[in-house]
């Protein structure tokens, strides 16, 4: 059922067997995995049904990194941040999980292998099932066309699919709302995690709205599932009983922020017979009802030759030339695009000279290139508190997000093997247009990613929290989501944390036994 705070009484109060703080994709997944068991449950979010602006100014704090909207990145309503996810499903490599004697701070505490039986169950949430993310010989049949031979061994492809995308408060509110075990209190913004004396447990949950009424929730076990800013923030703040702030004994709370570094203009690539190009590769292909995309993904032989971070490359076709003219292309660079294409034709299966007669030339082309990359983790690029309060009393967070050399290294690397791969094949050419001086551009884009912030790790001096998601110290609090991410790899968190949320389901559901 649905409540919505706001009509309830002031100092309403529940008793639960678990109570999960956010409705986004972790604590949602969570809370579906035991709907319609006898397992009581209160799911609490911020915001209402749909967004408005003085909850989603909630968000607003201050900045002092690398540029960043604070505001914009999140969504404060039912069904949280997947309001505007952009559908992107794609696990996180098994190097990713590894302790790697390149990246400081790296290793989580299982392999990947311990989460791959929830992502068929995370597929069926995202509406993606069944998923076919390394299995190249389905898109092979499935396209009927053949897939690149990646002779320099630096990259090979792995599989995107899209979720429609799944909003999740638009498509399992039915199935909460059907859910008699479940409650879901809308507009109730969690002010403090209550701990008991000895800081060794949570007692209840306090959460207000913004109209001023208060409300307690009590469970045997509790979740906070805000995301990767608001989950170190509320531990932060939840500093009654233990000063520093929940979990943050060892003043890592907030610690080892990390995004994907975006990056766009970065290489004009052309190839010179696109016909040689799978459409897998540059377009998205609609196959049994599902929206799939190969991406190029560093091997982890090649990561592990050069000590470099991961990243993944998409492209699209930007324009295309034919006759040595180019058709269809938004760029002024198109002219000098069809004489890279002459220069390197006797490579490339086409020369990029006029026709004549009734000659057919390859149909050259320009691909769009975008990147996300790996960022290792950083204690100094953080999530911490200020002295200005929110309409709720409550601190603002500032966010310190760092890149380092060693990220921009990788970065250009990885765009230069891009190049390298291509010639290889004969297929195309790159020219750069990021220069290999030790900075980063000017401008750096974020894909929306917060992780690291409450990080995993079974020593409680290197994690917030251990290989089960439960805060060092704290008999009965769970962290889901990003957050928890030891590191990031270069794929796209949102199907990583469903897998995670549902394995985190179960094991709550073995301690509520």
């Amino acid at each position: 059922m649905l409540i919505d705070a706001l009509t309830l009484p002031d100092d309403a109060e529940f008793d639960a067997d678990l109570a999960i703080i956010g409705s986004g994709p972790a604590g949602m997944s969570i809370a579906l995995a035991f709907a319609n068991t006898p397992r009581q449950v209160c799911l609490l979010e911020a915001g209402g049904l749909a967004p408005d602006g003085p909850t989603q100014a909630l968000y607003d704090g201050e900045n002092v990194g690398i540029e960043y909207s604070l505001v914009g990145s999140r969504l404060r309503y039912f069904g949280g941040s997947s309001g505007h996810w952009g559908g992107f499903c794609r696990p996180l490599d098994a190097i990713d999980f590894e302790q790697r004697d390149w990246v400081p701070h790296s290793g989580w505490p299982f392999a990947r292998t311990e989460l791959e039986p929830y992502f068929p169950a995370a597929s069926e949430i995202l509406e993606i099932a069944p998923a076919r993310f390394e299995d190249g010989e389905y898109w092979r049949e499935m396209t009927g066309e053949d897939l690149l031979d990646w002779r320099a061994g630096l990259l090979h492809e792995r599989f995107f699919q899209y979720s429609p995308p799944t909003r999740f408060g638009a498509r399992y509110r039915g199935d909460l709302e059907a859910a008699a075990n479940v409650r879901v209190l809308l507009n109730a913004n969690v002010t403090n995690i209550a701990a008991a004396e000895d800081g060794q447990a949570v007692k209840h949950l306090l959460a207000r709205t913004l109209s001023g009424k208060t409300l307690q929730v009590r469970a045997r076990q509790y979740v906070l599932a805000a995301g990767g800013l608001e989950n170190p923030r509320i531990l932060l703040f939840s500093n009654d009983v233990v000063s520093p702030g929940l979990g943050n004994q060892n003043d890592l709370v907030g610690r080892f922020f990390m995004e994907h570094p975006h990056q766009g203009g970065f290489a004009e690539i052309v190839i010179g017979d696109l016909r040689r190009f799978p459409q897998i590769y540059y377009d998205r292909l609609r196959i049994d009802g599902r929206d799939g995309k190969a991406a190029l993904v560093p091997t982890p032989d090649y990561l592990r030759r050069g000590r470099l971070l991961n990243a993944s490359f998409t492209v699209g076709v930007a324009g295309r030339y034919a006759a040595g003219v180019a058709s269809g292309a938004a760029s002024d660079k198109a002219d000098s695009h069809v004489r890279m294409l002459g220069a390197a034709g006797r490579f490339l299966g086409a020369d990029g000279s006029p026709m004549s007669g009734d000659d057919e030339r390859p149909p050259g082309a320009w691909l769009g290139v975008g990147c996300a990359s790996e960022q290792a983790p950083n204690p100094d690029s953080r999530v911490t508190l200020t002295s200005d309060k929110d309409v709720l009393g409550l601190p603002k967070l500032r966010l310190d997000w760092r890149l380092s050399e060693q990220d921009r290294r990788s970065f250009v690397t990885h765009v230069h093997s891009l190049g390298r791969e291509l010639g290889a094949m004969g297929l195309g050419r790159a020219l750069m247009n990021i220069a290999d001086d030790g900075r980063w551009p000017e401008r750096v884009d974020g894909g929306n990613h917060h992780m690291g912030t409450t990080r995993m790790h079974d020593d409680p001096k290197r994690g917030v929290v251990d290989g089960n998601c439960r805060v060092h110290g704290i008999d009965n609090l769970y962290v889901a989501g990003s957050s928890v991410f030891p590191t990031c790899g270069s794929s796209n968190p949102t199907i990583n944390i469903v897998a995670l949320a549902l394995r985190l389901a179960d094991h709550l559901q073995g301690r509520l036994a």
